[in-house]
């Protein structure tokens, strides 16, 4: 694929997506004007961008969709529910097309030929898009190089219409009368006012010359060239000026905010909306051109003031014109500012720098050892560029969570076709910004979420009316960062988790004791589990028992973790955490047994020193709040005696507190994270590895799975009473 193609690739995908997103708020506000004109927009760059690759299949398709497009938003048909399924059928199908284009679709050249044919014969029942199959050519404008939007018309409109005839046009044989009958043609002449204060004295008068001048207020439907049309044959010999109502000016305006964001001159600008027609601007610009008389401008004036002072176009017309001039401006220069970049070279980058910062780490640590001052003076302001580097190399990696929640639009709309509910996805903080690595990777476990919730959580509306909610669900997804790590919460107002229901269930396929005492989160944890539905029916969404061990083994390879809160008849919560990176992270060094091992840093809040007297208990006091304490060397089996004197780091993660005791710290530094390999997957309380810069390799702990597994106990001895007295 050559690098043209590859960007319209990834151009096209980029307007296909918002013009999906678009037509679903259209579902829901047909009567937005701003989303009729973005979806226009959209459709309109798919279809040139398709014709600058010479993608014929795409620019006669996208052509289609345009034009019927064009009818919407110029209100000649309605939105409706099956138009909007029809918008939405064409977007996929010219994802298909363009794939196509690309050389990377996975449907056949037969079947994609069958769809756009029938996409196109359903598009035909909308207007005349398309015969026998075939794109129709769409109509040039009358001016040449200049197309014209039709103007919408509500109603009649009264035209203030100034006009002085030539002196000779008796001469030629042309009367002034006729052409005032026939403008009656066009519209109704509501008063005419006519103006002899060109006329000579009588001594000096001419009878085969005019000098009469008309003041016309005409009611009209027309556009501005047809009544200019009317005055073809004596253009040239008169003075024209066609001012259109208050009315008209407001419709002005909305037609140059919706034109496409295409590269056009003001005239240009203002003949594509018809609030100047071509003879107006060639004089308008004749006038600019010619050197300085009676009738021309000073040099230099604007075309948009020579254009105001002629009295044919209104200033407020002429300053939207030129705002929409300088809006295309800009965008353009901040685009050009824009460089795509493949995403593997941006890894290679992130690699390197995670190189750079283990090489900094050694050239520190030697520094230290041989207490060389100048030598550790360099040092630290190399590892403060080293610093600002990885920071700046992993922002280039981030993308907003926002793209990723607005694909969930469609997937609830059909959803909610299918299964007859009816349910508002309500999306917040999509400015959040994460890895794009861990973006492309955490689009499944969302859907599958995305999934239960509109199939197992929220109820039928007759049933919610039963329980005297409202019959329309609520679906939320929100993004926030929290101590270093991104949270996504997927809520609903549903009937919430059953609990008997669940344990039931585990009970039956073994996963737990039929005595068995567990807390509430216990219980909910058990949808994780492979192979467990409370459905009663299997649909084509969920009930299978599939999917939640999905997306829980997904977080748990990107170092993730998911909680779950539900209240019975309120709804349900999801709480996914995730780091904001994969890549390299602050970190904090601390020591037990001679081996070494790295907090990350957004998770530690304090450190102090451990008394002796707490040494064999598993909590610890910590200004008067008891916290649990997990102790490295007996969690990992450490060898060797316990040291006198120990250290306690004090974590949070998700709003629980614990303390972790460690030998000795060793200070901060910046951590390169090493996947562990697939043999060590089973390990309980490790997120990974790091190189230190003295060689030695250091484990990245797993603050999360160190605060469950204590707190797990912790929730075991609560469940059981006798233990707990024993």
């Amino acid at each position: 694929m050559d690098e043209l193609k590859q960007v319209f690739l990834q151009e096209s995908n980029e307007q296909l997506d918002a013009l999906e997103a678009l037509l679903l708020e259209l579902e829901a506000r047909p009567d937005d004007e701003t989303t009729l004109n973005g979806i226009f927009r959209a459709a309109h760059t798919i279809k040139g961008a398709a014709g600058m690759v010479e993608c014929a299949a795409v620019e006669s398709f996208a052509h289609v969709v345009e034009n019927v497009l064009d009818r919407l938003r110029n209100h000649e048909i309605a939105v409706s529910t099956e138009l909007a399924a029809l918008m939405l059928a064409c977007t996929d199908q010219l994802r298909v097309l363009v794939a196509d284009e690309a050389g990377v679709a996975d449907v056949a050249a037969e079947e994609i030929q069958a769809r756009t044919a029938a996409l196109l014969a359903r598009l035909g029942e909308y207007g005349p898009a398309a015969v026998g199959g075939q794109v129709s050519a769409s109509p040039k404008a009358s001016e040449p190089g200049v197309q014209r939007i039709p103007a919408r018309h509500a109603g009649h409109t009264c035209w203030h219409i100034s006009v002085r005839f030539g002196p000779d046009v008796l001469r030629q044989g042309m009367d002034p009368e006729n052409f005032l009958r026939f403008l009656e043609t066009v519209g109704n002449i509501r008063h005419i006012e006519t103006l002899a204060d060109g006329m000579p004295a009588a001594e000096a008068m001419d009878p085969e010359l005019c000098y009469l001048g008309f003041e016309i207020a005409l009611e009209s439907a027309a556009d501005k060239q047809a009544i200019e049309d009317v005055f073809a044959f004596v253009r040239d010999e008169c003075r024209l000026a066609i001012l259109p109502p208050d009315s008209k000016v407001g419709d002005y305006l909305k037609l140059i905010d919706s034109l496409p964001e295409d590269s056009l001159r003001l005239g240009e600008i203002l003949v594509r909306v018809g609030a100047l027609t071509a003879d107006e601007l060639a004089e308008g610009l004749r006038a600019q051109a010619t050197p300085a008389s009676a009738d021309s401008a000073p040099e230099g004036t604007p075309i948009g003031e020579i254009l105001v002072a002629r009295q044919v176009v209104q200033p407020e017309i002429v300053a939207a014109a030129v705002a929409k001039q300088t809006q295309v401006s800009e965008k353009k220069a901040h685009d050009a500012k824009l460089i795509r970049v493949p995403a593997d070279k941006l890894d290679h980058l992130i690699n390197l720098v995670g190189e750079l910062v283990i090489a900094g780490a050694a050239t520190s640590l030697l520094a230290h050892t041989r207490r060389d001052g100048e030598l550790i003076e360099s040092s630290s302001l190399l590892t403060r560029l080293v610093e600002e580097i990885r920071d700046a190399s992993l922002q280039l990696r981030t993308v907003q969570i926002g793209e990723t929640f607005n694909r969930f639009q469609r997937l609830v709309r059909d959803a909610c076709k299918d299964l007859g509910k009816d349910v508002e996805l309500v999306i917040s903080g999509g400015e959040t910004e994460l890895d794009k690595s861990i973006v492309e990777k955490i689009g499944d476990p969302l859907m599958h979420l995305v999934r239960n919730s509109l199939d197992h959580g929220i109820e039928a509306p007759a049933v919610r009316e039963a329980a005297g909610k409202s019959p329309r669900g609520t679906l939320s997804l929100n993004a926030y960062h929290d101590a270093g790590n991104i949270v996504i919460e997927v809520a609903d107002d549903g009937a919430g988790l059953n609990r008997e229901r669940i344990l039931a269930k585990a009970v039956e396929r073994g996963l737990v004791e039929p005595d068995v005492h567990l807390s509430d989160r216990e219980v909910y944890d058990l949808i994780f589990a492979p192979g467990l539905s409370t459905a009663e029916q299997v649909t084509n969404l969920s009930g299978r028992g599939v999917g939640m061990d999905v997306v829980r083994r997904n977080l748990q390879a990107l170092r993730g973790t998911i909680n779950v809160d539900s209240h019975p008849g309120q709804g349900t919560r999801l709480t996914l955490r995730l780091p904001l990176t994969l890549a390299i992270i602050d970190g904090f060094l601390v020591v037990s047994a001679n081996r070494s091992y790295v907090i990350p840093l957004d998770a530690v809040v304090e450190c102090i020193e451990r008394p002796v007297t707490e040494h064999d208990r598993n909590y610890f006091n910590l200004r008067g709040q008891v916290l649990p304490a997990v102790c490295l060397r007996e969690s990992f089996k450490l060898p060797g005696e316990r040291p006198a004197r120990e250290s306690v780091v004090v974590v949070q993660y998700a709003g629980q507190r614990a303390g972790i005791v460690v030998d000795r710290l060793a200070g901060e530094l910046q951590a390169v994270i090493k996947p562990l390999g697939a043999i060590f997957r089973h390990l309980q309380g490790i997120g990974g590895s790091t190189i230190l810069g003295s060689g030695e390799v250091a484990l990245i702990l797993d603050i999360s799975a160190l605060i469950k597994i204590s707190g797990q106990a912790e929730q075991r001895l609560l469940a059981r009473p006798e233990q707990r007295n024993a």
